[in-house]
């Protein structure tokens, strides 16, 4: 009887250590996916200058309009002609996206920070986007354009999709990204589709308040590629 005793109790304590051990360490989750070390396919040489504040008398308006910027350089160093599409969004430290150069910027936002910046080759992102031609003489210079979401920024992400042909299909299945590998599985994908292109990170953080808006110093974080 006392060996039937011991035997239960040797049983009982490693149910209860296998149960702990699950508790205390749940199932991790899958990490997101991300770019491939070596590029998988062309990719367009990126230059920026750090986000700026400026102030703008816009038609219409009560009073002077405040915006952020961001300028920026796009070479071709490949072997080909490629397409400039891109997209350029502004993330908050709250959690809204921005995207750059929308309806609501005025075309005299442009020319104040042409102006401001000194530098006459750069053209709106509307004629920059297109057939991006190899070489350096061949660069598009331009700007990204954001109304300001808030006069105190604190840290926030500027993405730029569209200076890299890696692009990866998922499905979405229990709130997980499984990648496609062939056409059949991409058609079988519906509506969990889920296509991630590589996409530029810019991370940035000014360390201030909002008492001087504009005043405080921009930092660059680093900078990284991310599947978006």
């Amino acid at each position: 009887m006392l060996k039937l005793n011991r035997i239960l109790a040797v049983a009982l304590f490693a149910i209860v250590a296998c149960v702990g051990s699950l508790m205390a360490d749940p199932p991790a989750a899958k990490p997101y996916p991300t770019p491939n070390v070596y590029p998988l396919s062309w990719q367009l040489k990126f230059e920026h200058g750090l986000p700026k504040r400026i102030v703008v008398d816009v038609p219409g308006e009560k009073g002077p309009q405040a915006y952020w910027y961001m300028t920026y350089l796009v070479t071709n160093k490949t072997d080909r002609e490629q397409m400039w599409l891109p997209t350029i969004e502004f993330l908050t430290e709250d959690g809204r996206v921005i995207q750059s150069d929308g309806k609501d910027i005025p075309g005299k936002v442009f020319d104040a920070i042409k102006e401001r910046e000194r530098k006459p080759l750069m053209e709106p992102a509307t004629k920059v986007s297109g057939t991006i031609r190899i070489g350096d003489a061949e660069a598009k210079e331009s700007v990204a354009i954001w109304a300001e979401p808030t006069p105190r920024l604190g840290h926030f992400s500027i993405f730029v999709s569209g200076l890299s042909g890696e692009v990866r299909q998922f499905k979405k299945v229990d709130g997980n990204l499984i990648e496609l590998k062939t056409g059949a599985e991409f058609k079988e994908a519906g509506k969990n589709l889920v296509i991630l292109r590589k996409t530029l990170q810019l991370n940035f953080f000014i360390n201030g308040d909002d008492v001087y808006p504009g005043e405080d110093v921009v930092n660059e974080n680093a900078e990284s590629w991310v599947m978006r």
